[in-house]
């Protein structure tokens, strides 16, 4: 016989019990609520004493009471990179305290130090000192980038910015005791970016020589590219190539530096190709647009500045160098500005090439002018890649993240380009951006929902910082002497 296991409750009606015994629990039923009835009748109007309590205060005893490590939920494993993925800025460390101050890590409440060349190579992912700032304008990305060429000269680090289009840092390298060279229609100042820089110590003369050329044919490749807005056909390549190894052995004759005008010279005089007439009349033929592409910056409007030997010595030992461009910038035509800037750069990175230089920062403003041009953005990717060999840290200041994407076509060489700038930035700071900004942001950033939502709130000076993927927001603190020297808005009070 089969036994059922029962409650204590009589009230409690197993099922499968047959009818006399639901009809007895019935009747039990009908006697404990007349019961219940009677005991309510005799009590009203007092008050009911309360049950004695069943556990004390202190909770059940026992093993049933949840304590004592008796509840076991399981693990949650996951790696610390997810979990920053899921948390951002809630358990990073910081950079530590060396280097540049830049202000204070929000969430962190601690100070936040900043300098790429410490960071080489001591934490994981940082491969290169490359810096990019992006922010909307009016929310104190310039200030940022001269307050850390400003302080980052108490360390010994040098600043060089090639293009300076608004004058913006004439004040900043008058404080730091540095030189402006003001170039324009009417301004004195005469550079030759055919200049040479003396050779460092330990490199063969044969290699040199074989340095300075290569860098003269980029140079003169990339003019050529700017004012024809197109790549170079291979017979104008072979007709820049021996325009400019005749004019440096003319100019070497005559105990001088080549000059643009020798290499336009060359490109229309037949002399191509002295010992085969036919093949230098086609060479002659083929260089005609790029000759007279030429021919703007020497007879032109860029004329008197690029076209006559260097009036000015480049100081590798002064603390700042900036390019003053401000004649050229606000024309609504950028290509003087551009061909003006590859000529000064070239100048200046000239004297850059000695890998003993020192660090030094080279600070390109208003990059996102620069980047609709493919010439500088080739010239941009090669100063880029060479910044590690050299000590060199380039920071690029643009408006936007999509600023990249105004390179060319998705899958084309100008945008490979852009966004190859953008890989190898080790650094990325983006202040605010507009909401119609934030999925290109995302996307080129591979930023989470968390950061994308921060960079559409940041106040004025605050920023996030993207450092070998980890995230910071960090506000920028200036002293009220760097204010007055970096407010860009006088015009606005």
């Amino acid at each position: 016989m089969t036994h059922r296991s029962r409650t204590a409750a009589p009230l409690f009606v197993p099922r499968g019990d047959g009818r006399t015994a639901r009809a007895a629990t019935r009747r039990l039923l009908a006697q404990a609520t007349a019961r219940s009835r009677a005991a309510d009748t005799t009590t009203t109007g007092t008050a009911l004493a309360l049950p004695p309590p069943v556990h004390p205060p202190g909770g059940r005893r026992g093993p049933d009471s949840a304590r004592a490590g008796t509840l076991r939920l399981p693990d949650h494993h996951l790696t610390t990179a997810i979990a920053a993925g899921a948390y951002p800025f809630l358990a990073e460390g910081g950079l530590g305290g060396e280097g540049t101050y830049i202000g204070r890590d929000v969430h962190a409440e601690a100070s936040f130090c900043f300098d790429p060349f410490r960071l080489y190579g001591t934490i994981d992912g940082f491969t290169n000192p490359n810096v990019l700032l992006a922010g909307v304008i009016g929310q104190g990305k310039s200030a940022l980038a001269k307050s850390l060429a400003l302080r980052s000269s108490a360390f010994g680090h040098r600043v060089y910015v090639p293009c300076d289009p608004k004058a913006e840092w004439t004040p900043v390298a008058a404080a730091l005791g540095g030189t402006t060279i003001a170039l324009g229609p009417g301004q004195p100042g005469r550079l030759n970016p055919l200049d040479t820089a003396p050779r460092p110590a330990g490199v063969p003369e044969a290699d040199w020589a074989d340095e300075v050329r290569s860098r003269r044919l980029l140079l003169l490749t990339s003019l050529a590219r700017t004012v024809l807005s197109r790549e170079l056909l291979p017979m104008e390549h072979t007709a820049l190539y021996v325009a400019l190894d005749t004019a440096v052995a003319d100019a070497a004759r005559a105990g001088r530096p080549p000059l643009l005008g020798d290499v336009a010279l060359v490109l229309t005089s037949r002399r191509l190709d002295p010992d085969d007439e036919h093949a230098s009349r086609q060479l002659t033929n083929a260089a005609r647009d790029v000759a007279h592409g030429l021919r703007r910056l020497v007879q032109g409007d860029l004329a008197g500045m690029f076209d006559a030997p260097s009036n000015l010595r480049f100081d590798p030992d002064a603390p700042m160098l900036t390019i003053d461009l401000s004649r050229l910038g606000n024309t609504g035509d950028d290509t003087a500005l551009v061909l003006a800037m590859t000529c000064a750069s070239a100048w200046m990175e000239a004297a850059l090439a000695d890998p003993d230089g020192g660090r030094r920062w080279i600070i390109y403003d208003e990059a996102w002018r620069l980047m609709r041009h493919t010439s500088l953005l080739h010239h941009m990717q090669a100063q880029w890649k060479l910044a590690r060999g050299l000590g060199i840290a380039n920071l690029a200041i643009i408006h936007r993240l999509s600023d990249l994407l105004t390179a060319g076509d998705a899958g084309t060489a100008p945008r490979a380009l852009a966004e190859g700038l953008l890989a190898d930035c080790s650094t990325r700071i983006i202040y605010r951006q507009e909401t119609d900004q934030l999925h290109a942001a995302a996307d080129l950033l591979g930023l989470t929902t968390v950061e994308t939502d921060a960079i559409a709130h940041l106040n004025r000076g605050r920023g996030l910082w993207k450092v070998a993927g980890r995230s910071f927001i960090v506000q920028h603190l200036l002293h009220p002497t760097e204010a007055e020297y970096f407010d860009t808005d006088t015009r606005m009070h």
